[in-house]
């Protein structure tokens, strides 16, 4: 059962994925993303980006939260203000 929160993936992944592409392009400010870097807590990677919508149920994110997800090859951190995990494109 998918749970509620979003999945955002760069506009530029051309590859299969289960996220819902509707060709809307979200800023970094719409995302709330900060804009100097941020201390995250690296939880166990997933399978799938499925996995993270439905995390609320036994593993509720907080923000900052990262995970990585094998099957995309990316990871994500979550945004609490969006209730919502955001690709990472950019590592410092």
């Amino acid at each position: 059962m998918a749970g509620t929160s979003a999945v955002f993936i760069p506009a530029e992944f051309n590859h299969a994925s289960p996220v819902e592409r509707d060709g809307l392009v979200w800023t970094d400010s719409e995302l709330s993303m900060p804009e100097s870097p941020q201390t995250m807590q690296w939880k166990p990677p997933l399978d799938s980006s499925l996995a993270l919508e439905g995390l609320e149920e036994y593993d509720p994110p907080a923000a900052g939260d990262a995970r990585y997800v094998t099957k995309l090859g990316l990871a994500f951190v979550y945004i609490g203000k969006i209730r919502g995990w955001v690709a990472l494109t950019d590592f410092v």
